[in-house]
């Protein structure tokens, strides 16, 4: 059974960083986009940032400049390295990857449990 496990949410203050991370476990074959999506109170889940197997990323206009999104393949680990955090940002962040599960052929899409990012000003 594959699993993404997320980290690194927490209570801060404007101005201040988190970093958040993603290790995904279990039978897994491969991993092709990795990403990370939050969801405030009363709106929609909306993409933070994304990073394909090759390395390209995309991030939303809010977080430009902001935050950064990495990867380690060897651990099967996405990052969000989150700077200058505004109370905008508070929201519930939910770990995203597509995985190939060992032994199967097709792809799937897997969500982490999200993770608590409080900025308070």
């Amino acid at each position: 059974q594959v699993q993404l496990v997320e980290s690194g949410g927490g209570l801060v203050q404007a101005g201040e960083s988190l970093r958040l991370s993603c290790a995904a476990s279990g039978s897994i074959f491969g991993i092709n986009d990795m990403g990370w999506y939050r969801q405030a109170p009363g709106k929609q889940r909306e993409l933070v940032a994304i990073i394909t197997s090759g390395g390209s990323t995309n991030y939303a206009d809010s977080v430009k400049g902001r935050f950064t999104i990495s990867r380690d393949n060897a651990k099967n680990t996405v990052y969000l390295q989150m700077n200058s955090l505004k109370p905008d940002d508070t929201a519930v962040y939910y770990c995203y990857a597509e995985v190939r599960p060992r032994l199967r052929l097709r792809w799937g899409d897997y969500w982490g449990q999200g993770t608590q990012v409080t900025v308070s000003s």
